[in-house]
Order: C-alpha cells, then sequence, then structure tokens
C-alpha cells in the first residue's frame, strides 16, 4: 500500500470517483424513470427531479452492507492500492461513457466491479479476488433480472385478477397515482445499491491510504457526497437510454409500469439489504421483459431485449481489460 500519497492526487481521485457516480447517475436515470415516463405520467423534465430527490435520500432507508461488500468483498484490501483504483474508475467510466454514446443500457455496477477485478488482477493476479464476494455478485447477475422478470409477471396476474370488474378508464386513473408510489421505491432502491458501490471505492481508497484507523469503515462525508453525486447525475438525464428502456422493449401501460417497478424495487430492497450489489438495469429490464410477457410473447422486442444482454455479457470483461491496460500504462510511466 502507497500509505504516504499526498493529499492533492487523494482528493483527485475522489473527485474521480465521484464523477464515476455522477456518470452512473445519468447513465442509469433511465431504470429510474423509462417506465414513468413512457406511460406518460410524467414528464421526462419532472421524472428527473422526482428520481433524483428518492436517489439522495436512499441513504436514511438501508445501511451500508453493499459499500462494504465492493470495499472489501471484490478484491482483497491488501492489493488495493492508488494505482488499482485509478485504473479501476478508469475502466468503469470508459465503459460507461461507450454504451452511453450508443444508448446501451448496461451495467455501471458490472461496469465497476470489472474495473476492480481488472485493475487488482494486473497487480496480483488470480489472487487478488475474494472469490465468496465475487461469485455472489456474478449470481446476482443470473438471478436479479429473474426475479425481476417473475415479480413482474406475478404482479401483473395480482392486478388484472383485481381489476377484471373494472373499466379500463378506472384501471388507467388508479396506475397512473400508484405509478409515483412505485417510482420512487425504484428510485429509492437505486439510489440505495448503486451509490453504495462508489461509497466502497472511496472506502477502501482512504483505508488504503491508513486514513480510517485499523478498521474499514464508510465515513459519512463519503455518503453525502456519493448520494448527491447520483442525484446530480440523474438531475441530467440519460434520455438515449430512456427511449430503450421505456419505448424500444415493450410498449407500457401505466398498470404494467407499476408492476415493472414494483418488481424491480423489491428485487433492489433485498438485495441492498442483503449487501449484495445488483445491476439496477438488468432487474428494471427484466422487470419490463416480465410485463411484456404476461401480455403476449411477441410484445417482447426480443431482438432489443437480446442486444441489452449481449451488452451485460461483455461488460465485466471489457471493464476489466480497460482496466488492466490502464494500470499496466501507468506503471509504465512512472
Amino acid at each position: 500500500m502507497d500509505a504516504t500519497l499526498g493529499l492533492p492526487i487523494l482528493v483527485i481521485l475522489i473527485a474521480v470517483a465521484l464523477l464515476f457516480d455522477f456518470l452512473n447517475g445519468l447513465h442509469d436515470a433511465a431504470n429510474s424513470i423509462a417506465t414513468i415516463v413512457s406511460t406518460r405520467v410524467l414528464r421526462p423534465q419532472y421524472a428527473v427531479f422526482w428520481a433524483a430527490f428518492f436517489n439522495f435520500i436512499a441513504f436514511m432507508v438501508f445501511g451500508l452492507h453493499v459499500a462494504n461488500t465492493i470495499g472489501t468483498g471484490i478484491i482483497e484490501p491488501e492489493v488495493v492500492d492508488v494505482t488499482v483504483i485509478f485504473a479501476a474508475l478508469v475502466g468503469a467510466i470508459v465503459w460507461n461513457v461507450i454504451t452511453w454514446a450508443l444508448g446501451i443500457p448496461s451495467s455501471s455496477s458490472h461496469a465497476l466491479i470489472g474495473g476492480l477485478i481488472g485493475g487488482g488482477m494486473a497487480k496480483a493476479g488470480i489472487s487478488a479476488a475474494v472469490w465468496s464476494g465475487l461469485s455472489k455478485t456474478l449470481l446476482a447477475i443470473v438471478l436479479s433480472p429473474l426475479i425481476g422478470f417473475l415479480l413482474a409477471l406475478v404482479l401483473v396476474a395480482i392486478v388484472s385478477w383485481l381489476s377484471v370488474r373494472s373499466t379500463p378508464f378506472a384501471v388507467d386513473r388508479a396506475f397512473r397515482t400508484l405509478q409515483f408510489v412505485s417510482a420512487s421505491l425504484y428510485s429509492l432502491g437505486h439510489g440505495g445499491n448503486d451509490a453504495q458501490k462508489t461509497m466502497g471505492i472511496i472506502g477502501v481508497l482512504l483505508y488504503s491510504q491508513g486514513r480510517l484507523g485499523e478498521e474499514f469503515h464508510i465515513p459519512f462525508w463519503v455518503v453525502l457526497a456519493c448520494q448527491a453525486a447520483m442525484a446530480m447525475g440523474t438531475l441530467m438525464g440519460g434520455w438515449r437510454i430512456v427511449r430503450t428502456m421505456g419505448l424500444r422493449i415493450t410498449k407500457l401501460t401505466p398498470m404494467q409500469g407499476f408492476c415493472a417497478e414494483t418488481g424491480g424495487a423489491a428485487t433492489l430492497f433485498m438485495a441492498t439489504f442483503l449487501g449484495v450489489p445488483v445491476s439496477t438495469t438488468h432487474t428494471i429490464t427484466g422487470a419490463i421483459v416480465g410485463v411484456g410477457a404476461a401480455r403476449r410473447m411477441s410484445a417482447v422486442r426480443w431482438n432489443v431485449a437480446s442486444s441489452i444482454v449481449y451488452a451485460w455479457v461483455i461488460t465485466i470483461p471489457a471493464a476489466a481489460a480497460v482496466a488492466a491496460v490502464t494500470y499496466w500504462v501507468v506503471l509504465a510511466l512512472r
């Protein structure tokens, strides 16, 4: 560990981490607002304020289990130094910018995890990985969209049965109101899970510099800074990805939007309380596909959904590769 790092460099690295958090909010804004925008319950400019507010206050609801997993459960803390953190952030940011420019809703979470893996293994090889935490995260890649899919599918069935005697107009009006609740819950889950990933990165950086004492923990100022950075990113929006998530996968009604958001929120709440860093992108996409499939299988544009899956598969190795190259370049320039 490089415990003698100067304060200016440390501040710059924390700023880079907060930039990633900002881009995370920008990139994943669609996860919070795609359904409420596509059902025309809220205009985009109002939806981003709604989502940003609940992104910010998420720290009041959840603990810091995910932050601790990222800080100590992906790469051995003893391996982490300034170069590893810098490489991890560059790998995640580069991949986020590429997929944002192409309008592909890839996972910022897994880009960051890929960056950590790439930077850590470039330094110390395979032994750098904490396989217990990493395997839990990799399992969540499969389970989070599947759980979101199943919960949304079940919710559509329950809601349809409960609404069978109501007129379409009454159902539409009721769920336009209820979507405010479901969108709030999803934004809360998004802020709770995703912002904690950057908290973990900053926390392990401070720990590697001997600035947290003997025990790893997340200082409160780091919590506030990360929640604020994500909220600001959400305010800036991510309209390219909103279009993919809200309009191109399947056409949504307010009732279906409510079911997708509620199913996704329930998945995020469970994962966050368990300390599992899941992808909000994977989760909401699985839920949207679930409500589309509940109507009929042909209602889902499977070619769009499959292209998103391809992006998921390559996110971790792509970000890891960029991070590893960055690590080696930095070492060569020293």
